[in-house]
C-alpha cells in the first residue's frame, strides 16, 4: 500500500483508448483519497470510489471555482474577474438561474427536438452514403463530428456559422487545466465576448422584449432568446450576464463533450457486434443502452476541479480549506460497490446511477438533451445502415488526444 502523503501523477488513460485508467482500480481499493500533481502543476485530491464522487459533487463545502480564482494569484498578478459559468455559480445566484433554465432542457419541452434532431441524422448519413465510395466512409467526419454541433445550434440559438469563431476557444478551454492561465482566461474572454456579442445582435433584431414573450414561444428552440425574454420581464431575477454565462456553458459543455462521447460510444457498439444486433432488433431498448454508454465511456478523466471551503477528513485524510478536491467519474462508473460487474458493457443494465452527468445542484442541465442526441444518433444509424462495422481493425485507429475527452479521430466503417 502507497504512503498517503505520496503526491501520485493523475492516472493516464491507456493509449489509443478513451479510458478509464486502469490505475483507478487500485486507488478504490487501496487510496481513495490521494494527493495527485495535476496538469497545470497544482496538486489535488483525487476521488475514486463512487459513493465519494456523488457526494462531493453535492457537498456544499466544495464549490468549483472561478477559471480566474484558481490555482489563487495576489496582488499585480491576479487577473480581472470573469463571469461564472453555470458549474462555478453558487448559493442564491445558482438557485435562480437554475431555476429559469432548467425546465428548458426537461423532457417534455425538449420534445420539439426530436424530429429535428431526426432529421439532421437523416440529412447527415444521406450525404454520407451519396459520397461514399465502395459503401464505405469515416462515421466521425461525416456524422460524429456535425451533429452534435447542429443539435446545439438548434437548441440553444447558436448560429452553426460562426463556429470558426467559437469553436476555437471553446477547445481551448477545454484543455484549461493544462494550459498557463493567461491562455486559458484569454480564451474566456474571447467567449464571452462572443456571448455578449450574440446576445447584441438579437436584441437587434428582436427589439424590445415584450413580458410573455418567452411563454409564447413555448416549444421552439432558440434558447439564447427565451432566457433574454425572461431577462427583459419586468421583476425577472435573470440578468444579462446570466445569459452570456449560459451561452459560455452550453460552449463548454454541449459541443466537444458529445462529439467525443457520441464517437466512443458508436466506437463500443461497433467493437461489441451482438450487442449492437441486439439494439438494432429491439429499438425499445435505447434507453437504457444509452445510459449505459454513458457509464461505460468515461465522459472525463480528473477534470472536476472542486475547492474546500473548510477543512474536514475523508478516510482518514485531511483535507484543508483551500485545497483541491477532484471526483473523477471515469472511476465512480467503474466501482464494483456501485455496479455489478463494472467492466462489462451491459445494454439492459437497470437499475444505473451513474455519475457521468454528475449529481446534486449542478448536475449537468442539459443531460436529457445528451441522451436524446445519443439516442437518436444511434437508432437513425442502425436504421439506414444495419450491416454496419468497422472497415478498419479497433486497434489501428488514430485517436484525438488534444483534450482530456479523447475520442476516436477516424471511425472507418463500411455497410
Amino acid at each position: 500500500m502507497s504512503d498517503l502523503h505520496t503526491v501520485i501523477p493523475v492516472p493516464a488513460v491507456p493509449p489509443g483508448t478513451a479510458g478509464p485508467p486502469c490505475a483507478y482500480a487500485r486507488l478504490r481499493h487501496e487510496q481513495p483519497v490521494a494527493k495527485a500533481l495535476l496538469p497545470n502543476g497544482e496538486t489535488g485530491w483525487l476521488l475514486s470510489r463512487y459513493e465519494d464522487v456523488r457526494a462531493a459533487f453535492a457537498d456544499p463545502r466544495l464549490i468549483r471555482p472561478l477559471l480566474s480564482a484558481w490555482p489563487p494569484r495576489e496582488g499585480a498578478d491576479a487577473p480581472p474577474p470573469c463571469l461564472p459559468t453555470f458549474l462555478e455559480m453558487t448559493g442564491r445566484h445558482h438557485e435562480r438561474v437554475r431555476r429559469a433554465v432548467l425546465p428548458l432542457f426537461g423532457r417534455r419541452r425538449l420534445g420539439f427536438m426530436v424530429p429535428r434532431i431526426r432529421a439532421m441524422a437523416e440529412e447527415l448519413i444521406d450525404s454520407m452514403v451519396a459520397g461514399a465510395e465502395g459503401r464505405s466512409a469515416d462515421l466521425v467526419a461525416a456524422y460524429v463530428e456535425p451533429l452534435p454541433l447542429r443539435v446545439l445550434c438548434e437548441a440553444v440559438g447558436l448560429p452553426y456559422e460562426d463556429r470558426d469563431v467559437y469553436l476555437p476557444h471553446t477547445l481551448t478551454l477545454l484543455s484549461a487545466a493544462a494550459l498557463p492561465m493567461e491562455e486559458a482566461l484569454a480564451a474566456l474572454y474571447a467567449l464571452q465576448d462572443y456571448a455578449a456579442a450574440l446576445i447584441s445582435r438579437k436584441e437587434r433584431e428582436d427589439g424590445p422584449h415584450e413580458g410573455g414573450e418567452a411563454e409564447g414561444r413555448e416549444g421552439e428552440g432558440d434558447y439564447v432568446r427565451l432566457l433574454l425574454a425572461e431577462s427583459g420581464r419586468p421583476g425577472s431575477e435573470l440578468t444579462r450576464d446570466d445569459v452570456i454565462s449560459f451561452v459560455v456553458t452550453m460552449l463548454m459543455a454541449g459541443y466537444k463533450t458529445n462529439m467525443q462521447h457520441t464517437g466512443n460510444a458508436l466506437l463500443t457498439l461497433l467493437t461489441h457486434p451482438e450487442e449492437m444486433r441486439g439494439l438494432r432488433d429491439a429499438p425499445d431498448r435505447v434507453g437504457p443502452a444509452v445510459d449505459e454508454l454513458l457509464r461505460h465511456v468515461p465522459l472525463m478523466n480528473a477534470i472536476n476541479i472542486l475547492v474546500a471551503q473548510e477543512d474536514f477528513t475523508l478516510h482518514g485524510q485531511r483535507i484543508r480549506a483551500g485545497d483541491a478536491v477532484v471526483p473523477v467519474p471515469a472511476s465512480a462508473n467503474r466501482d464494483s460497490e456501485a455496479f455489478t460487474d463494472p467492466d462489462r458493457l451491459d445494454l439492459t443494465r437497470a437499475p444505473n446511477p451513474h455519475v457521468a452527468f454528475g449529481h446534486g445542484p449542478h448536475a449537468c442541465t442539459g443531460g436529457h438533451l445528451t441522451r436524446l442526441q445519443l439516442a437518436t444518433a444511434i437508432q437513425v444509424l442502425l436504421e439506414r445502415l444495419p450491416a454496419l462495422e468497422l472497415a478498419e481493425p479497433a486497434d489501428s485507429l488514430p485517436w484525438d488526444e488534444s483534450t482530456p475527452l479523447r475520442a476516436p479521430a477516424r471511425l472507418p466503417v463500411r455497410w
